[in-house]
């Protein structure tokens, strides 16, 4: 494996960034929205002359000022419906004083049935709100927690516990105002609102909504520095990034980890799936003999597989019935949406690609793209192997989690009927410490390491090389390539490498 403290090739500014896109899903916002609400904020602290150390903190704010959603999505969904929908119209309304409340009651229960819709609007009405209180400070304590994961400084973890402060203390935690509120709050607070408004309205509609809200919602010498410099504060479509900390591949994967864990909190019935498909996952790689590179970014895909899953409401993932045709189709696009979310840093690029074969299957019947046969590469059958059985072994809105011998023979099923790739589905039932009816190992019996040398000589590498590459000698190099061609019937290096494309242990991301 490779060094913990080797370089990752991403810095955490854009794993930060990458996540952001994810939260936007959430929000209801077209992707980006984050980021441009990061400019803007950023933009303001500039002409407002805020000192180099909030400015950092600002991007870490403002990246992760959203993110504590995700633990109060299933209180929202219980309460107001399609949670998704719900965070996207809060943007319209000052959420404080009677306006506020009349948009707590008319998304009192949305979706449910007349009686639902009374009962809580009742105790919307007999509470004061209390449980949307509870839901803003879970939020915040969440958030908070993970920027003491991400060691982002206790700055960071106290300014987004005060995400739901208003200037005027009529916000979460009551009381807290003015300039008890950390500076980069008060920035991201206007800014989160505008970049909305100035899509919808352009600059006009969102000076209005910042004059609105000033003295009220917002810090007034923010909104008279953005009144005063609107233009040039909301122009422009490049975001530059800045570097804030490159990563080792130890804070990579640590970073991963916890992002993960917050992306499962999504709902209650998948907490720790994401991490134990993950070490299923790589386990089961290393097991078949996948090159290190493979078996890492599938462990770091089984990581991110889900990610994807921000932009589908509670409502419909924890649907107990079968989902209209509509809700499927959120469902389906949520592996699209975890590709494009991790598409751009190179370091999340493979792994994000591997995560979104998460679904797929070898008979065409996954999604999103419905891969077949050669065309799903090893990395991305062992993640399909992985999740199914993992999520098997999880209770679901719809079914009860099965027993332990109820997934292996779940599995097993799937191999006999083409859906999952006998090998990769072993291997991981193997990682479980469900032993297999034969020995774990590659196609046509081929060993891990002959797997590592079949790789190698599909990609052009002579015996000389094979051998300098994995520290053996050369006469052993041109053994295991003797015992490839006789194991996959190969008479020559093109139909061994046919042989390696067909079982799927060359990556078309690699070619």
């Amino acid at each position: 494996m490779e060094p913990a403290d080797g370089d990752a090739g991403i810095d955490l500014a854009e794993l930060l960034a990458a996540f952001s896109l994810a939260t936007d899903l959430g929000l209801g916002q077209p992707m980006e929205h984050v980021l441009r609400s990061w400019r803007i904020a950023e933009r303001l602290a500039e002409r407002m002359e805020l000192p180099e150390d909030e400015r950092q903190a600002l991007f870490h704010v403002s990246m992760l000022g959203w993110v504590g959603c995700i633990a109060d999505s299933p209180e929202v969904a219980a309460s107001f419906g399609d949670d998704i929908a719900f965070r996207a119209d809060s943007y319209e309304v000052d959420l404080a004083g009677p306006a506020g409340f009349g948009f707590f009651l008319r998304r009192a229960g949305r979706g449910g049935a007349l009686w639902h819709r009374f009962r809580v609007a009742s105790t919307l009405l007999a509470s004061g709100g209390q449980h949307v209180v509870q839901g803003m400070q879970s939020h915040c304590v969440t958030t908070s927690a993970l920027a003491e994961r991400l060691e982002l400084g206790p700055g960071v973890a106290r300014a987004l516990r005060q995400f739901f402060t208003r200037w005027d203390g009529r916000g979460v935690p009551h009381g807290v105002g003015g300039a008890d509120i950390a500076p980069t709050i008060r920035l991201l607070h206007l800014a989160d609102v505008v970049e909305v408004r100035y899509r919808t309205g352009g600059i006009e509609g969102a000076v209005e909504v910042a004059r609105a809200r000033r003295g009220r919602q917002f810090a007034p010498d923010v909104v008279d520095a953005f009144v005063a410099h609107a233009p040039e504060v909301l122009s422009g479509n490049g975001i530059d990034l800045p570097r804030l900390r490159p990563l080792t591949q130890g804070e990579l994967d640590s970073a991963l980890e916890a992002l993960a864990d917050f992306t499962d909190l999504r709902c209650a019935t998948r907490a720790g799936h994401s991490r134990g498909v993950a070490e299923l996952a790589g386990a089961a790689a290393r097991s078949i003999g996948l090159p290190t590179a493979d078996v890492i970014a599938t462990r770091r895909a089984g990581l991110l597989h889900d990610i994807g899953l921000h932009g589908v409401p509670v409502t419909v993932l924890e649907q107990p019935g079968p989902l209209s045709a509509t809700d499927w189709e959120r469902v389906r696009l949520s592996s699209y949406h975890t590709e494009r979310v991790l598409a751009r840093p190179a370091a999340l690029a493979r792994p994000g690609a591997i995560a979104a074969m998460a679904h797929e299957r070898m008979d065409g019947g996954g999604y999103h793209r419905g891969l077949s046969g050669a065309a799903l590469p090893m990395t991305g059958r062992v993640l399909a192997a992985a999740c199914a059985y993992r999520a098997m072994l999880e209770p679901r809105a719809h079914r009860a989690a099965l027993s332990d011998k109820q997934a292996v023979l779940a599995v097993r099923e799937a191999i006999r009927a083409g859906a999952l790739d006998g090998d990769a589905a072993e291997a991981v039932l193997s990682a479980a410490g469900n032993g297999t009816r034969r020995r774990v190992s590659g196609p046509a019996g081929l060993t891990p390491r002959e797997v590592e040398v079949l790789v190698l000589i599909s990609r052009g590498a002579q015996t000389g090389e094979v051998a300098e590459r994995l520290g053996i000698s050369r006469k052993t190099a041109g053994t295991h390539i003797e015992r490839i061609y006789t194991k996959t019937g190969a008479s020559s290096r093109s139909t061994a490498t046919l042989f390696a494309l067909r079982n799927g242990l060359l990556d078309p991301l690699d070619l």
